[in-house]
């Protein structure tokens, strides 16, 4: 995966930098912004995790906690949850003076690579090195389910909006979508021809998006029943530099 030490902040209507944000003192691998649009999260090979305040930018900083590969918020901003190469999740408190460890979930064999709330903030899927996928029971840690089915490793998970569907992507070239329900594979998504790094719903949850490395992003048309069989599903279109 593409990496960076510092990362910018633009006004997406103006087009002009806000502010750049660099702390890290290593490579930065993965950024998240939080749903009330007040903090940012950055994970780093430097071994920390740095929460930002994007009104003022100053950043607090989450010490020793290994490579965290992925960061993601829960729905209402109030944790934050990290998955890391020494192959565990972790759940941080955040409306609190200062961030708290509150959970540790462990069960992955290799790094997770990829963590995602669900709509409802009450299950967290992650995705590692190990080629599963897990479904985890916020409060408890329970392990829902374990979902199999990739020949390599997955690096990106994604719910749709609605809760119903899981979406995963593979260095197998592969995307899968899984009932949430029943831990069943809904759809096979085939067409590109390098590993996939990420995959992410539109807010209708009517189209799945996937970018790859083989240089191009692909949208997908999402099936209606969730409860059908397992389907292989053609791409709306592909766009790629030209």
């Amino acid at each position: 995966m593409p990496s960076l030490l510092l990362f910018k902040l633009w006004n997406l209507e103006t087009g002009t930098l806000i502010r750049t944000l660099d702390g890290h003192r290593d490579d930065v691998a993965a950024i998240a912004m939080s749903a009330n649009g007040k903090l940012l999260a950055s994970s780093s090979a430097d071994n920390t995790i740095k929460l930002w305040n994007l009104d003022t930018g100053k950043e607090f900083t989450l010490q020793n906690v290994g490579w965290v590969k992925s960061v993601a918020f829960s729905p209402d901003s109030q944790k934050l949850a990290s998955g890391s190469r020494d192959n565990s999740i972790r759940i941080w408190q955040l409306n609190t003076p200062s961030p708290t460890l509150i959970q540790t979930m462990t069960g992955h064999t290799q790094e997770v690579s990829s963590v995602a709330f669900s709509p409802d903030g009450q299950t967290l899927a992650s995705g590692s090195k190990d080629k599963t996928i897990k479904l985890w029971q916020l409060g408890d840690g329970k392990l829902l389910h374990t979902l199999t089915g990739h020949s390599q490793a997955v690096w990106s998970v994604a719910f749709s909006p609605n809760g119903q569907t899981l979406a995963s992507s593979s260095y197998d070239t592969t995307i899968k979508l899984w009932n949430l329900a029943s831990g069943k594979l809904l759809a096979n998504l085939a067409g590109h021809t390098k590993s996939v790094w990420s995959v992410a719903f539109s807010p209708n949850g009517q189209t799945l998006v996937s970018g790859s490395g083989d240089e191009t992003i692909k949208l997908w048309p999402i099936p209606r029943d969730t409860n059908a069989q397992t389907q292989t599903l053609q791409r709306y279109s592909t766009l790629s530099r030209s």
